[in-house]
Parts: structure tokens; sequence; C-alpha cells
């Protein structure tokens, strides 16, 4: 049984946040919580926050061990992009683009 925890509209770069989800993809839930404490990025603590949402929506069922939950599938999505203008020399403004991300994480029992 499936267990999925899904964060919207997180203020990180999608780009940024496929570099760690990445690094967990298809580990078991204790070693890719080991990986993310140890990251120095930023991304790896809003995913860890993910995972562990993750673990306790599966715990919660009751039906599942959460000593054999993996992650079999995690993904990043873009979301909306905020668009900021910032002034620039000679009277022109450049774009400033604030991207968003839909991060997902979905556990499963081996």
């Amino acid at each position: 049984m499936e267990a999925r925890a899904v964060l919207r509209y997180a203020r990180i770069s999608p780009l940024k946040a496929r570099l760690v989800v990445d690094l967990i993809r298809g580990k078991d839930v204790n070693s890719a919580l080991t990986i993310l404490n140890f990251s120095k990025k930023k991304a790896a603590k809003i995913v860890k926050k993910v995972l562990e949402s993750a673990i306790a929506n599966a715990v919660q069922t009751g039906e599942i061990d959460p000593d054999n939950l993996y992650v079999k599938r995690a993904f990043v999505d873009q979301g909306p992009v905020m668009k900021r203008y910032r002034a620039a020399a000679m009277g022109r403004a450049h774009m400033i683009r604030k991207r968003t991300s839909h991060i997902t994480i979905i556990l499963d029992e081996r």
C-alpha cells in the first residue's frame, strides 16, 4: 500500500529541488533521512519535511510497517512563477522570476 505527501507552492526553484530529490529516489526511508540531514542544500530541509509527512501518513493508516518503507517515486513539478521587476541601467527594467515547486513523495513497502 502506498503513502504519499505533496508540498505545493514551495518557494524554491524546481531545478534546485530536483537535485536533492534525485539523491533519495529508490532509497529506504532511514537512509533517505540520513542523506537529507547531512545535505547542505536549502531544498534538503524542505524535502525532509515532505518525506517525514509521507512517513507519518503511512503510519497513520496502520497497515504499513515504517521500517520496511522506501521511496518509490519522488518528483518535482514546476509551480506558478511570480514575476517582479527591477530597475536597470538607462531607464530599463529587468524581470525577476521567483519560481515555485510542487514536491511529491510516494512511499511503498518492500
